[in-house]
């Protein structure tokens, strides 16, 4: 039934970036290191939260859901995208190009529903202390996650397969890194009025309702930590929802900047480059920011060090 909407369209033409052969060697190299740099962080963030006693709590948990996804997304990316820079450009089918726009726009979309768990994590653990062991339980930690999963990967479902039903008569270029839903709706020859409905009333129990989630317990956070009478106090309870504070503003900050704020004016080069700052960089910063600035994790790995020397 897919292969009947579509005309003489079955395969795309993506340009990455049209740049010299000594560039695109030199970026092929850098995103072969940040891929494997990545790899190797969150893989390091979930092998201590699984194996250190001291990381097992709701926190750590959702920290190590997180770094799951993030190596979902860049290997989402970046092994399709390394050969197009060593090819200047390179074909993919069209079934392939709507499989990685599916896993990609379901990943990011657990990562906004993670995102606000983390924070009501944290609003639980500050503004209601005594009763944090008692809501935030093992079990209730797993399906909290298991519904981010599932409904991230069921709601983009919606406009995915809307999406692939679109005709595409050519041309067949796309002036990208990856397959994302911009390049490709105006690719298409079909009226696209219907995906751009889904996606808005989709972005409301998306995009909205986690946002909102995360400003309202940041917000009871703050006052919270307000009252405590010392600044020492004020200064380590801060900290402890310092780093997940840090992420939420890179996460959203690289998303709108893509697909809220206007870009007329900019050079598809800009786009590019937007983009792979929340499919390619935030993954790797993410381990960096939780390590650094997380006291635990560092002692976890100092534990692991002092052990393997042993």
């Amino acid at each position: 039934m897919l292969e009947n909407n579509l005309t003489t369209v079955t395969e795309f033409f993506l340009l990455g970036f049209q740049v010299s052969k000594s560039l695109r060697i030199s970026l092929f190299c850098f995103f072969l290191m940040i891929y494997c740099g990545t790899i190797f962080g969150n893989l390091l963030i979930i092998t201590l939260v699984s194996t250190s006693q001291n990381l097992h709590t709701p926190m750590y948990f959702f920290i190590s859901q997180l770094s799951v996804s993030d190596i979902l997304v860049i290997t989402d990316i970046v092994p399709k995208m390394l050969p197009f820079l060593l090819n200047n450009g390179g074909s993919i089918t069209f079934i392939n190009c709507i499989t990685q726009f599916y896993f990609l726009s379901g990943l990011e979309t657990f990562e906004c529903l993670l995102l606000a768990v983390m924070s009501y994590d944290r609003y639980v653990a500050i503004c209601n202390p005594l009763r944090y062991t008692a809501i935030m339980t093992s079990a209730y930690c797993v399906i909290l996650t298991i519904i981010s999963w599932v409904f991230g990967f069921s709601i983009v479902l919606f406009y995915i397969v809307t999406t692939a039903n679109l005709n595409f008569c050519g041309p067949n270029v796309i002036d990208h890194v990856f397959c994302d839903i911009v390049p490709l709706l105006e690719l298409s020859c079909s009226d696209t009025f219907n995906v751009h409905l889904e996606i808005y009333i989709l972005s409301i129990p998306v995009v909205i309702i986690p946002s909102s989630i995360i400003v309202a317990s940041y917000t009871n956070i703050v006052f919270t930590i307000l009252r405590i009478p010392s600044s020492t106090g004020r200064q380590k309870t801060f900290s402890t929802c310092s780093s997940h504070l840090t992420v939420v503003s890179i996460f959203y900050w690289t998303i709108f900047s893509v697909y809220v704020v206007p870009t007329k004016g900019s050079t598809m080069s800009v786009s590019k480059i937007l983009t792979l700052l929340y499919t390619v960089l935030t993954p790797l910063i993410n381990p960096i920011i939780y390590s650094l600035r997380n006291k635990d994790i560092i002692k976890a790995v100092q534990d692991k060090i002092h052990k393997s020397a042993v």
